[in-house]
């Protein structure tokens, strides 16, 4: 059986990921694909565990390294139990963040630097890659603000808070979305960058012509 096709969406909390995922399986839905979608961190019974270690605002002190080992644990888990298995199967596997967060995010935003996070990536994911990255990289300030806002609102109305990242200062933000730019400067073939604040429509637009093209599909939205 051919492999499948694994598609990662990459991009600060606020840039539209989960609005866009949602829209992206629907249309691979509608062209008779059953894609498997899960987040990270999470998306297994463990990861959902770290999630809540890695996210949560009660969280404190938690060292950079710490958080950066803790990403990986939780990718290892979710490549054997849901991303490999699904990919042997021939099926299209759609994740929220992967490697390129941590390097992002913990290479970037926390100074760690590329190079360790990419080791990692070697040692602990067998060098696994998305055969096509969407990263969404609208205005830091938009992604901002559009980040808190929702922390704000789903604490309000459950009482938990995944707002950890979003209480770092804005120069923590201006690194990552830096080191995005990087890794799309860095390896054109796999990632699409999709820059600007875009309205919804013209996001998914852009998204689902990657997506066609790397499918072979037709690239009609409806």
């Amino acid at each position: 059986m051919p492999r499948g096709t694994f598609i990662t969406l990459e991009g600060l909390d606020g840039s539209g990921k989960t609005t866009q995922i949602k829209r992206l399986t629907a249309w691979l839905t509608r062209r008779g694909h059953q894609p498997v979608v899960l987040r990270q961190p999470g998306g297994t019974a463990i990861g959902d565990r770290i999630r809540e270690i890695l996210l949560d605002s009660r969280s404190r002190g938690v060292a950079p390294m710490t958080e950066m080992a803790l990403m990986f644990a939780d990718r290892a888990q979710a490549i054997a139990e849901v991303i490999q298995p699904a990919l042997d199967a021939g099926r299209i596997v759609v994740c929220d963040r992967f490697t390129d967060s941590t390097e992002a995010y913990q290479g970037g935003g926390r100074e760690l630097g590329s190079e360790i996070v990419l080791d990692l990536h070697r040692l602990i994911c067998g060098g696994l890659q998305p055969d096509l990255t969407l990263l969404l990289l609208p205005g830091l300030e938009t992604s901002l603000a559009r980040a808190r806002r929702r922390n704000h609102r789903v604490e309000a109305e459950t009482g938990a808070s995944e707002g950890r990242f979003e209480r770092e200062q804005d120069t923590f933000f201006r690194r990552v979305w830096e080191k995005y730019r990087d890794i799309a400067v860095r390896e054109p073939e796999r990632v699409v960058l999709i820059e600007g604040d875009l309205t919804i429509d013209e996001m998914h637009e852009q998204i689902v012509e990657a997506v066609a093209e790397r499918l072979m599909l037709t690239a009609k939205t409806a």
